[in-house]
C-alpha cells in the first residue's frame, strides 16, 4: 500500500535553511576577496605612497606618469616640444655628470612648461654613491647645488634612486641594508622617493628602436591602471623621443589620464 507523502520537520527544514545561509556566507566572503586581491595587484609595487583611490563609487580611475631619467642632454628638447604639442605632464629626474653639463639650462624650461622636476643623482656612479648613506646624501647635495640656478631648491622634494630602491648592486659597496636605510632617510627629510612598474627598456645596451620601446611599455602596463613608466632623455637613449608619441597615443587611446608624479601623490592622498 502506498502510504501518504509526510510533511518534513520543522528540523529539517531549520537545518537546511542554516545550511544556506553559511553558503552564502562563504560565497560573498570569496567574492570580497576575489575583488580585493584583483584590487591590490593593479596597484604600484612601491610603498612610498598608497595606489590609486577609487572616484566615484566604484571606479578606478587609469593614471599614468610619465618619467624620464639621467637628462638632460640633445634629446630633452625634442621630448619636451612632443609634450607640449600633445599638452601631457611628464616629470624629469635629473642628473648633473658632466655630459649633462651643457644642456641644464633646460631645466628651467622644463618646470616654465608645467612639468616636475625631481632628483636623480650628481654623478650615477654606483660604486661612489653607494659606499654609504654619507656618500648618498653628499652627491644629492652636489646635484641641488648644480640645479639651484634654475629653479627653487624647495621644489626639490622626489628623488628616484639610481638603479631603483630595490637594486641590490649597492650592496656590493654599502652593505645589504644600505636602500633601506637611505629610504627611510628620504621620508625623515620629508621627501618622497618612488621607482616605476613600466619600463621602455630604451637605455639598454640593446638599443631597441622606436616600435620595440612601444611594445616594452605596452606589455608592462597590461594589467595596471596606475602606470609609472621609465624612460630616458639620455644621450644614449636615441630612440625614445621616435618612440614618445605613439606611447602617448596608446595611453590616451587606453582610457589613461597623464599626470606628474607629484600630481598623482596629492590626488591619491586625497590633497586636491
Amino acid at each position: 500500500m502506498r502510504r501518504p507523502n509526510r510533511p518534513k520537520a520543522p528540523v529539517q527544514t531549520a537545518l537546511l535553511t542554516i545550511v544556506l545561509l553559511v553558503l552564502a556566507i562563504l560565497l560573498l566572503e570569496g567574492l570580497h576577496r576575489l575583488y580585493h586581491r584583483s584590487y591590490e595587484e593593479t596597484q604600484v609595487p612601491n610603498d612610498c605612497f598608497a595606489a590609486a583611490a577609487a572616484t566615484g563609487e566604484s571606479a578606478v580611475p587609469k593614471i599614468v606618469c610619465l618619467t624620464f631619467d639621467d637628462g638632460p642632454s640633445c634629446h630633452t628638447g625634442e621630448i619636451l616640444d612632443i609634450l607640449a604639442e600633445q599638452q601631457v605632464p611628464a616629470t624629469f629626474f635629473v642628473c648633473a655628470q658632466e655630459i649633462n653639463e651643457p644642456y641644464l639650462p633646460l631645466v628651467a624650461q622644463i618646470a616654465a612648461q608645467g612639468h616636475q622636476v625631481a632628483m636623480h643623482s650628481a654623478t650615477h656612479k654606483y660604486s661612489r654613491i653607494y659606499q654609504n648613506t654619507d656618500a648618498f646624501w653628499q652627491d644629492i647635495k652636489a646635484l641641488r647645488q648644480a640645479l639651484e640656478p634654475y629653479l627653487p631648491l624647495d621644489s626639490l622634494t622626489w628623488l628616484r634612486f639610481p638603479g631603483g630602491s630595490t637594486n641590490t648592486v649597492s650592496h656590493k659597496y654599502g652593505g645589504s641594508s644600505i636602500m633601506k636605510t637611505l629610504k627611510t632617510q628620504t621620508e625623515e627629510k620629508g621627501w618622497h622617493w618612488i621607482d616605476w612598474n613600466v619600463c621602455g627598456e630604451d637605455a639598454t645596451a640593446a638599443h631597441p628602436d622606436a616600435a620595440q620601446i612601444l611594445k616594452n611599455v605596452q606589455e608592462d602596463a597590461k594589467g595596471h591602471d596606475t602606470c609609472v613608466v621609465l624612460l630616458h632623455d639620455a644621450k644614449a637613449a636615441s630612440h625614445t623621443a621616435e618612440a614618445l608619441p605613439e606611447i602617448i597615443r596608446w595611453f590616451q587611446a587606453e582610457g589613461y589620464t597623464f599626470y606628474t608624479v607629484e600630481q598623482m601623490s596629492e590626488l591619491q592622498s586625497g590633497d586636491k
